[in-house]
């Protein structure tokens, strides 16, 4: 466990108490006995460690110590440590479970935020969309947990593209210069992936489609609201693949950004 995420602030005293699902895995799964210690995120981002005092009565009660604070600005994308611009994913909702593995690879690699909605070939499963927000929020929290991501990844649900493009326009209000990435399996792109990343974009906007990919409305939409179409490889990559394979290169290119640079045409 790379960290554990705390979600209320301590209390008197700067002590904490975990119950439930939090006590099952800290002392059932973990073992944590009285005197072990643990790291911990406190809302806020705030770093921290927790002393375990007692694990009696199936609660778990614990001091904090704090080791470093992180501003987090409600409502807007988080930004890495590392000064990378935040990264959102705007995912069409993929048949069964697959959209459970996407979310949880989103956390593990510090995605800002993911934006879930159903396009035309999105197969909805039943069930209320609040329901589903609050599984995903459960699985970004084992993931990061697992990974240490100090990224707090957003999980919002749309009933439509053209509801999740409010979402772009809303970043566009915000950013002075967001880029917004159509991942298409066909060559409409213009531009390599580079040659897009090399404009320093304070936000990058990832869109990724479900099975059978965007149908051609959909993509005109993408366009029209000015995204730019980019194809990643020769192959055709699963729905749960490409929100991953994008997102892992357009950190890559983004890291390694000092180290580059394009080639005059």
């Amino acid at each position: 466990m790379k960290q554990f995420i705390l979600r209320e602030t301590p209390g008197r005293n700067r002590t904490v108490r975990l119950d439930g699902d939090d006590y099952h895995y800290l002392v059932r799964v973990r073992r944590l006995k009285p005197g072990d210690s643990f790291p911990a995120l406190l809302p806020g981002g705030v770093l921290g460690t927790v002393s375990v005092l007692s694990t009696e009565g199936g609660i778990l009660s614990g001091r904090v110590s704090v080791r470093e604070e992180v501003s987090v600005q409600e409502g807007v994308p988080a930004a890495l440590p590392s000064a990378l611009p935040p990264l959102v994913l705007f995912q069409a909702l993929p048949k069964g479970t697959k959209i459970d593995l996407i979310v949880r690879q989103a956390a593990e690699g510090a995605l800002s935020e993911v934006v879930v909605f159903l396009s035309e070939r999105s197969v909805a499963r039943a069930g209320k969309p609040e329901d589903k927000e609050e599984r995903w929020r459960r699985i970004v929290k084992e993931a990061r947990q697992q990974s240490g991501s100090p990224v707090e990844t957003a999980i919002r649900f749309r009933p439509s593209l053209d509801a999740a493009l409010f979402r772009w326009a809303a970043f566009k209000k915000q950013y002075r210069n967001p880029l917004g990435l159509l991942l298409h399996q066909y060559p409409l792109e213009k531009e390599t992936f580079h040659d897009y990343l090399d404009t320093s974009p304070d936000l990058l906007v990832l869109a990724a489609g479900p099975e059978g990919g965007f149908s051609a409305a959909e993509v005109t939409g993408f366009l029209e609201a000015g995204f730019k179409a980019v194809r990643i490889g020769d192959t055709v990559l699963r729905s749960e693949t490409a929100a991953l394979y994008g997102a892992a290169a357009a950190r890559i290119i983004l890291l390694e950004r000092s180290a580059w640079m394009l080639k005059e045409k």
